[in-house]
């Protein structure tokens, strides 16, 4: 069976398309109006906070598993309790330390955006920084390596598929 769209445009004459229109607008001024209002959802993520001191941050685990460094900015959402990585064995455990590293560098670098002078924070991104490449020099010496730019893979033969894949491992 055809579907029959001949009466289409009949109906979509009878509707009073001003009328519409007239309406999106009002829904889209309203919409735009709360969009600046407090306490809303609409702004939930907007860099609305102050300098912060460096002792009020989250370690680089706890703020990696929070997703957040910045304990007066998480937002617990449906999870009250984050959920606690365990490793089950060194690499893994390697790997989970260089992810919370690079978060907590990259948080940071996201707050330096907003307050580049803050000498404390930029300290603090150089720690984490310094400390993730040195885990990275660590995971690579032992596992191989993790990036394919790494200078690990400047070997011959060529190293970045000399290790077993993680599905290969018994």
């Amino acid at each position: 069976m055809m579907n029959n769209y001949s009466n289409y445009n009949d109906y979509y004459n009878m509707m009073n398309i001003s009328s519409i229109q007239n309406n999106q607008n009002n829904q889209n001024n309203k919409l735009n109006q709360n969009n600046f209002q407090a306490n809303n959802n609409y702004n939930f993520n907007k860099c609305t906070y102050d300098q912060v001191n460096v002792q009020n941050l989250y370690d680089a685990y706890a703020g990696f598993i929070r997703g957040n460094m910045f304990p007066d900015l998480y937002n617990e959402y449906k999870v009250t309790k984050p959920f606690n990585i365990e490793p089950l064995n060194e690499q893994a455990e390697m790997l989970t330390s260089i992810d919370a590293l690079c978060f907590a560098s990259h948080d940071l670098n996201l707050y330096l955006d907003n307050f580049p002078d803050d000498k404390k924070m930029i300290e603090l991104y150089n720690q984490y920084r310094v400390q993730a490449n040195k885990m990275v020099e660590e995971y690579e010496k032992k596992f191989g390596p993790i990036f394919v730019n790494s200078d690990a893979t400047n070997t011959y033969p060529w190293s970045w598929d000399n290790r077993p894949w993680p599905w290969e491992n018994n």
